[in-house]
């Protein structure tokens, strides 16, 4: 029962079971959403982008990443048991049916469809493509040898629905940006998916830390300069240098103690820079955003 914090003896609320399947403790989840959707849509609109769409993307941000802790434990209830971090969640244990559980993701994911539809039709069209995604990265941890590149997608599509509810359209820049910011997602899932090596190698499970082997950190690496070296290219002649190039160090700096955490790769380590990762998400998202105003 650590997962809820309350002891076998004391059964836990409705209330607090709903907050421990959407991980409401544990926030870094929507940080690592929000970071990158923010920062589109600051490039989208040139500077800041007004009080209603930073409130309908920061609230749906959080609601679907909610969802989507919903339907991932759903179908995950069988893996997760063999897991020592997952085996206590209410799903896995017994203490959420799936049923119950899926209920409360489709108002989650109802209650974020209302937020899109405030905006235009391009944002609402392109909201199916993201559920879609959302749905399926699940299920790809079963055929393909790297999920986390489904997760990188869906992770990163905040992008593109950013340039639809400030341009209408999703131009190519867009796209450009969900790539480099999938390199991203790839480093810190990596990260993730290597606490879990050992759970996940003996229920058959498909990771990219798996499938990376011994190769896992340099390419770790490798992800984290693709994603602030193409988008640095992309912006670059867009904002203020001095922010920009001012937060790109810091997040480099940030990165490279990561490093030092996952080398060894220790669960502890690898766990502890995939949590720390949305400050590297805002470091660049503020370097973003000041270069904007500041330009």
């Amino acid at each position: 029962m650590s997962e809820i914090g309350l002891s076998p003896e004391v059964p836990p609320s409705r209330l607090r079971l709903y907050l421990d399947l959407i991980r409401w403790d544990r926030p870094a989840g929507w940080l690592l959403l929000l970071w990158p959707s923010l920062a589109g849509l600051w490039v989208a609109a040139g500077g800041f982008p007004g009080w209603h769409l930073l409130a309908v993307f920061t609230c749906g941000t959080i609601l679907m990443r909610s969802a989507g802790c919903c339907i991932n434990d759903v179908a995950d209830r069988d893996f997760d048991r063999h897991v020592k971090r997952t085996a206590h969640r209410p799903v896995t244990s017994g203490m959420l049916g799936a049923r119950e559980a899926l209920a409360v993701g489709a108002v989650l994911a109802l209650a974020a469809f209302g937020l899109v539809l405030t905006t235009n039709a391009a944002t609402i069209a392109w909201s199916f493509s993201a559920l879609a995604i959302a749905v399926a990265y699940p299920f790809a941890k079963r055929h393909l040898s790297m999920p986390q590149a489904v997760l990188g997608v869906a992770f990163s599509f905040g992008i593109p629905m950013a340039f639809a509810a400030v341009q209408g359209r999703v131009p190519a820049e867009a796209w450009m940006l969900l790539a480099g910011n999938l390199f991203w997602v790839l480093a810190y899932d990596t990260e993730y998916a290597m606490v879990d090596r050992d759970d996940d190698l003996r229920i058959g499970m498909k990771t990219s830390a798996i499938t990376l082997g011994r190769a896992d950190v340099p390419v770790v690496m490798a992800c984290y300069g693709l994603f602030l070296g193409i988008w640095c290219g992309l912006l670059w002649d867009r904002v203020a240098l001095a922010p920009l190039a001012l937060a790109l160090v810091i997040a480099s700096a940030q990165a490279l103690w990561h490093f030092t955490m996952i080398r060894s790769r220790t669960r502890e380590g690898c766990f502890r820079a995939f949590s720390l990762n949305h400050w590297l998400g805002l470091t660049v998202f503020a370097g973003v955003a000041a270069g904007y105003a500041l330009r």
